[in-house]
């Protein structure tokens, strides 16, 4: 969170996403902090989240029905895969992907540019299983 000192309730936002591995919506992480006896409101938490993924602090993505959701994830440029049934999510690095997008950008004229790309699927263990939500 920027250089001011975060309140108790953004602390605990900050804690709870450092403990999960998962991404979820900013319901869901509210609804994670009650459970564990922490009093935050949920207009708190999709503040703190939004600030968060602003500083590039926090991942944020949209499902394939276009919902927001959030995780902590390692620093750097990646991508994920995210299985639609579990929600297990796998931090890949796409080499061919950063040369298409630069080359693309090249191709009409475009600089400075950014991009997100995430693959859902279904993971091995949903497949086997034969889970389908």
């Amino acid at each position: 969170m920027s250089t001011r000192r975060p309140t108790r309730q953004q602390q605990a936002v900050g804690d709870i996403l450092a403990r999960h591995e998962h991404f979820r919506s900013a319901q869901e992480w509210h609804a994670l902090l009650r459970d564990s006896g922490e009093t935050v409101g949920l207009a708190t938490v999709y503040r703190t989240l939004q600030s968060l993924a602003d500083e590039g602090a926090i991942d944020v993505l949209l499902t394939d029905g276009g919902e927001a959701v959030y995780r902590a994830c390692s620093e750097g440029h990646h991508h994920h895969l995210v299985c639609r049934d579990c929600g297990l999510t796998v931090e890949v690095e796409a080499h061919e992907v950063e040369r298409w997008a630069d080359m693309t950008a090249r191709a009409h004229g475009f600089e400075a540019v950014t991009h997100t790309l995430e693959i859902f699927g279904r993971c091995a263990t949903c497949s086997a299983n034969g889970v389908k939500n």
